[in-house]
């Protein structure tokens, strides 16, 4: 399989120069931008996805 064809099966693909582009971003902005990111998954997850979650960070063994 070419490289071309393996970066068409990958669900995230960045060039080179995309990345070197990021890695020129200030840590503050990528860390802002992850915190978005962040934001926005905790309001679309289902309730019983937050209940497991908060579960399983405070080492909870029981089901929920």
């Amino acid at each position: 399989m070419s490289d071309r064809e393996e970066a068409k099966l990958l669900l995230y693909y960045r060039t080179r120069e995309q990345i070197q582009a990021y890695r020129k971003v200030p840590l503050e902005q990528k860390l802002a931008w992850l915190q978005m990111q962040m934001e926005f998954y905790h309001d679309c997850m289902p309730e019983h996805a937050k209940k497991f979650r908060d579960k399983f960070n405070k080492g909870g063994n029981d089901r929920v």
